[in-house]
This record gives C-alpha cells, structure tokens and sequence, in this order.
C-alpha cells in the first residue's frame, strides 16, 4: 500500500458510531432502531420528510436531547470510542468537541469579536490577550468572513447579514477547537447566494473538521456531501454514498424519496 492510500484509509476511519439508537419523547418514539458509522473529514448529510427524525437523531451526537424533559435516548453512540452517554462524560466539554450551528443563526447579542472569542474564554484555551486574537482571527478566516468584517469587529454580531450571521456561528463553532461540526439546516433561512458561500466554506472545513448536516434539500445534499443517510418515520433506509444514492439507490423507498413521489 503507498503512503497516499494509507493516508486515505486512515483518513476516512469512523470518528462516531451509533448502534442501535432509540429515542422516545414521552411514549412517542422518533428513532426506532438507528445504527450509522460518522466518517472523519467527510460531509455526511441526514435527508427525509419533515418529521422523519434526521434533527432529533443529530441532536443526540451531542446530547442536546438532553436538555428536554421527556426525551429519552437509549443504544450507544461512540466519539473517538468513547461512549457519550457514559456517566462520566462531561457534557459541556463534548459540545466543545461537537460544535452545533443550528437552523437560524443565533449571534450573542455581543461584538462580533466577543461572539468568537466566548467559547475559548470559558474553556481556557487562551493563555493571553494576543493568543485570544489570533484565536478569533483564525475562526473568522476559516468561517470566510474576516475579510468582510475585519474593519468592524466591535459592531454588535446581529449587525450583520442573514449569512453572515451564520457564518459568525460558524466562526463561534470552530473557535472552541472541535473535531465534530452538526449542522441542522443551516440554510433553510438563506437566499441561494448565501447558501452558496456556505456550502463552498463546508467543503473547505472538511480538511479540518467532520460535519454531519441535517438538510430538507436533497440538491444540497447531492453537491455537498460524500455520504448520506435517508430517515423515514424514524429509521435509516439507505446510507452510503452519496453519488450511488441520487443515481442508483438500493431501496425502493429512497428511489420515490428523491424522485418526489413522497416526502
């Protein structure tokens, strides 16, 4: 085996596994039954009708289910073979590894600088002033944004545009230095420019970042992603490869799925 194929073998190793996931809210289940592997440095897109469980399911890789009452979430998921939902697990320092950008940006309402620079200050990764900076630097250049904002770092975060906004997210994200991004249709409230920008930056981040994205646009998900997962009614149907899926699908299911006869 040359050195560039080993490479590529231990590239796409499993960052994250999920065997056997259930989740119940109350009596209602909403993940029946789910076993996925999350591939490292690859796009992995969740897709289905509205309501199938693909945001449900990628809320529990960083188990932010848990911040609902009547959720229960049983199976195993494993980061970096670790079981997640382990007692032991501090779950503050998980989401640090396993940043969230959800649907609708949510800037703090603090400078652009302040949105960036918060996760590093309440986690420490900053030993000085010049250290933080170059920290929040770094996070806006990967996130494709200094260069529009690098004049006005003390402007308020919501000053900015609707993709910017999620871009700054992005930035808020990364900054805390995570191995996993979770995306949950972080472009549903964009116009096709901005959703644009944003798929070009996911495909940059992928170099440094694993990112599972939970989309409602199958388009996005054929141009973006590598591999892709398709929920209905709370299960996996298919997952593969994303190219075999829109062309040549296993299942029947699928195949109505994205030729629109359901959904």
């Amino acid at each position: 085996m040359d050195m560039e194929t080993e490479k590529k073998v231990v590239a796409n190793q499993a960052i994250m596994t999920a065997r056997n996931v259930d989740v119940f809210y109350g009596k209602k289940q909403a993940i029946d039954n789910v076993s996925l592997d999350i591939l490292e440095n690859e796009i992995t897109a969740l897709i289905g009708p509205s309501g199938c469980g693909k945001s449900t399911f990628l809320r529990c890789f960083n188990r932010m289910n848990d911040t609902i009452d009547i959720c229960k979430v049983s199976g195993k998921i494993e980061f970096a073979g670790q079981d997640i939902y382990s007692p032991k697990v501090d779950v503050v320092a998980l989401r640090a590894r396993i940043g969230m950008v959800f649907q609708k940006a949510n800037p703090f309402p603090k400078s652009i600088f302040e949105n960036v620079a918060y996760g590093p200050r309440i986690h420490d990764l900053a030993e000085s002033k010049a250290e933080l900076e170059d920290i929040v630097i770094t996070s806006l250049k990967r996130a494709g944004l200094y260069d529009e904002v690098s004049d006005r770092l003390e402007d308020p975060g919501t000053s900015l545009s609707g993709g910017q906004q999620q871009r700054l997210c992005i930035a808020r994200a990364i900054a805390v230095d995570p191995e996993i991004i979770l995306m949950d249709e972080p472009c549903s409230a964009l116009d096709p420019i901005a959703t644009a920008i944003i798929e070009d930056l996911m495909e940059s981040m992928k170099r440094h970042y694993t990112i599972v994205i939970v989309t409602h646009s199958m388009a996005q998900a054929a141009r973006i992603s590598q591999k892709t997962a398709f929920f209905h009614l709370g299960k996996v149907i298919e997952y593969g490869e994303t190219e075999k899926m829109f062309t040549t699908p296993d299942n029947e299911l699928t195949q109505n799925y994205i030729s629109g006869r359901i959904g």
